[in-house]
C-alpha cells in the first residue's frame, strides 16, 4: 500500500527503513520524504512505523528465546 502519494513511499520501504534502523518519523522525512509536502499521510506513516518496530521487536525476542532454549547466553550469541 502507498503511504505517502506524494513521494511514492510504500508501506514495504517504510519497513525496509526500520529493518535497517531508522525508527523516528524524523527518519523516515530525512530518507524517504514522508510527510515533506502535503503532510496528509503523517499519521498513517506513523502507524505503519509503529507497526513495523513492534514486529522487529517481537522478531528480535523471538531469536533471543530461541537461542536461549539452545543454551545459548546473551554473550555467547553468534554474530
Amino acid at each position: 500500500m502507498i503511504v505517502c502519494v506524494c513521494n511514492n513511499v510504500s508501506e514495504k520501504k517504510i519497513h525496509h527503513a526500520v529493518d535497517t534502523g531508522m525508527s523516528t518519523m524524523s527518519d523516515l522525512r530525512t530518507h524517504l520524504n514522508v510527510g515533506t509536502c502535503c503532510g496528509k499521510c503523517a499519521g498513517c506513516a506513523r502507524q505503519v512505523l509503529r507497526e513495523c518496530i513492534a514486529k522487529k521487536e517481537s522478531r528480535e525476542h523471538e531469536v533471543q528465546l530461541f537461542l536461549h532454549k539452545l543454551g545459548f547466553q546473551n554473550n555467547e550469541i553468534p554474530a
